[in-house]
């Protein structure tokens, strides 16, 4: 059983123990994933292994991995806090006592707490007293949900039932004599040990431990990081990887024309608010705009550039980029012109064409109406839907597209949230176009409405929520225009107005040619038309 005596623990107590999140520590942090109907939204974590000898570094390399995630949240949990309290007669003679040996820990607590933690539940970690050398009863370190996970410890590959759990496996591999000459000016400095004893404890058990159960161990690992801490290429490397991994949904392995930006605590934070139920409008709209924002622009990110020189006011030649000018947009009324206002904010004087497409339950679609610019064949078509669900409205406005001369691979949908149902729907028909989205929720569910989603995002968007909806008029039309129509007409998003109708007809104001469109549609009973001004 391994090398660590009561002395070298008095000063380990909290470090050891200790759970970080971004440097913040977990018990101090809210749960946010206590409904267990919650807890199948969110992705399971990623779980890394660090392994390695005594004063390899695996703490450095742990902190540093940790600054550069600082946008996730990432718990830090330590092997030790899984350490077994001592029995009476192993108390009295605690100098002798293995604590580098397998045996020292208690592996079950440790698998139970890590199966928890990939499902998404909160656990309580175990707090460990290095003075008494026993688990503290009335303690423990609540943590909960989290992006990453990483384990810790000298022997953390020893059980393969752990390793399994784990997306990543590193192993800190420092040469032997630098990593004593680390223990023996830890210990001298920091603990006040001598070096005589330091010396006697690491040939008795320390390297022997380290023979027979950390140095095996290293053939599991995935990467093997050489001089710990003081290698930044190799760290850097493997946040890269991490930040791969976490920005890549499962679907993005079936279907690489899948891109979710990256997300960041701001762009969480943004869908906690709109998600919200209790949100305002105000806010709705004002946090959904900066949303659809950085939706646009990583979009814009993906159309074809040419290389630009210019001559800056220093007479210094800078070598750029030329932005993409054969380009539109086209949004799915009505919810898809939400999103009008932030392409024309990053595309000054862009064409916007619009498509209205009606839908009576899931399968039942018919398209009622399409306004696109005449060259379109030869632009590149931002799509703007901000929810993307069953995918069938998607389908038929991309097939419009297409019938236009719009090349698939010429076509980026962009929209805030997907479901997977949608994703594998527009996909699997159209492998060459691409979609950008800030989030993949979970599924749709028996009212074909994307959870957990944002509700009806239309509504909710342009205030015009069940419990205020207008009341229409299904009297013949008369010859005599209402009051409400000689005024004049905004070019704002379009939505149902009161309006005189016949039944069973849609009209609808196109905003370039202030020319009213209709024609009888079966099932529709009400008239399409811009806000009143």
């Amino acid at each position: 059983m391994a090398s660590k005596t009561s002395i070298e623990f008095d000063e380990e107590m909290e470090a050891s123990a200790r759970a970080n999140i971004g440097g913040l520590r977990l018990d101090e942090e809210p749960s946010t994933i206590s409904n267990p109907k919650l807890r199948s939204a969110n992705k399971p974590p990623f779980v890394i292994g660090v392994a390695g000898g005594t004063a390899s570094g695996k703490t450095t390399v742990c902190d540093m991995i940790i600054q550069q995630l600082h946008d996730h949240r990432v718990v830090l949990v330590n092997q030790d806090s899984f350490y077994r309290g001592l029995k009476p007669e192993e108390l009295l003679n605690v100098g002798e006592y293995n604590f580098d040996h397998p045996d020292a820990f208690d592996t079950e607590q440790l698998l139970e707490c890590l199966l928890q933690l990939k499902q998404c539940q909160p656990v309580q970690i175990p707090v460990y007293d290095f003075k008494r050398h026993q688990r503290c009863t009335d303690s423990f370190r609540k943590v909960n949900a989290v992006d990453v996970i990483i384990m810790e410890g000298i022997l953390v590959f020893h059980d393969h039932r752990v390793r399994e759990l784990m997306n990543m496996k590193i192993f800190v591999d420092t040469d032997a004599d630098v990593r004593l000459a680390r223990r023996i000016r830890r210990d001298t400095l920091e603990r006040g040990r001598d070096v005589q004893g330091v010396l006697e404890q690491y040939a008795k058990f320390v390297k022997p431990s380290f023979d027979d159960f950390v140095l095996p161990s290293k053939k599991y690992a995935d990467v093997i990081i050489p001089r710990g801490g003081d290698n930044h290429v190799a760290i850097d490397l493997i946040v890269q990887h991490i930040r791969t991994k976490l920005g890549q949904h499962d679907l993005r392995k079936i279907y690489p024309n899948v891109y979710v930006i990256q997300s960041t605590f701001q762009i969480r934070g943004m869908h906690t608010l709109i998600r919200d139920r209790e949100t305002t409008k105000h806010d709705f709209v004002f946090y959904a705009d900066r949303l659809i924002r950085l939706v646009v622009e990583h979009g814009l990110g993906h159309l074809p550039f040419t290389e630009k020189q210019v001559i800056t006011p220093t007479n210094s030649t800078y070598i750029g980029v030329d932005f993409c000018k054969q380009l539109c947009g086209v949004s799915i009324i009505r919810s898809g012109e939400s999103m009008e206002n932030a392409l024309r904010a990053c595309c000054k004087g862009i064409k916007i064409g619009k498509i209205l497409i009606h839908r009576e339950g899931d399968n039942g679609k018919q398209l009622i109406y399409e306004k696109l610019p005449r060259d379109i064949a030869d632009r590149h078509v931002l799509l703007l839907d901000p929810v993307l669900a069953t995918g069938n409205s998607a389908v038929q406005a991309i097939e419009l597209l297409m019938q236009k001369g719009v090349p698939e691979s010429h076509i980026i949908f962009l929209n805030l949230i997907s479901a997977p149902e949608g994703i594998h729907a527009v996909c699997k028909r159209f492998p060459l176009l691409k979609i950008v989205t800030s989030e993949i929720d979970t599924a749709l569910n028996e009212e074909f409405r994307v959870v957990p989603g944002m509700g009806e995002f239309g509504d909710r968007y342009f205030g015009t929520d069940d419990d205020e909806q207008e009341h229409f008029s299904t009297s013949p039309p008369s010859n005599k225009v209402p009051e409400t129509q000689s005024r004049p007409v905004s070019n704002g998003p379009l939505k149902p107005i009161r309006r005189p109708i016949k039944k069973g007809s849609v009209r609808i104001l196109d905003p370039t040619t202030r020319i009213w469109h209709g024609g009888p549609v079966p099932g529709l009973t009400t008239w399409v038309g811009p806000d009143e001004a």
